[in-house]
């Protein structure tokens, strides 16, 4: 990206900010350039990513590339760890069952009962 560019840039994300003004959430994302060289990895071609980045290494990246050039690269969305129940069950053997009589409870003085016994 040139110099030109980048001031271009600079200059309509600060018109933007003036409209959206005290409406946060319309504002445009802070983005940052990094100039950086495609390079060999094995059979593989690599791109260094600067450290001031928010990615840490192993991250898996989705990477849409559209008539050879790199358009853009997100982080693909982990699957959601699943409970495994076959791993703790029967380890509380030692356990019982509450018995109902044991379930149910004194009721409690509660706040509206006091303003209804003073009516």
């Amino acid at each position: 990206m040139s110099k030109h560019d980048r001031v271009n840039e600079e200059q309509r994300a600060f018109k933007l900010q003036r409209v959206f003004g005290s409406a946060p959430w319309l504002k445009t994302s802070d983005k940052q350039h990094h100039t950086t060289k495609v390079f060999k990895s094995g059979n593989s071609l690599a791109v260094r990513i600067p450290a001031g980045t928010k990615l840490t290494a192993g991250m898996e990246m989705d990477l849409v590339v559209e008539d050879g050039q790199l358009l853009s690269y997100k982080p693909v969305e982990q699957p959601r760890r699943k409970f495994n129940i076959a791993k703790v069950a029967g380890s509380a053997a030692g356990l019982n069952y509450v018995d109902p009589g044991d379930r149910s409870f004194e009721p409690r003085p509660s706040a509206n009962d006091d303003r209804t016994a003073r009516k």
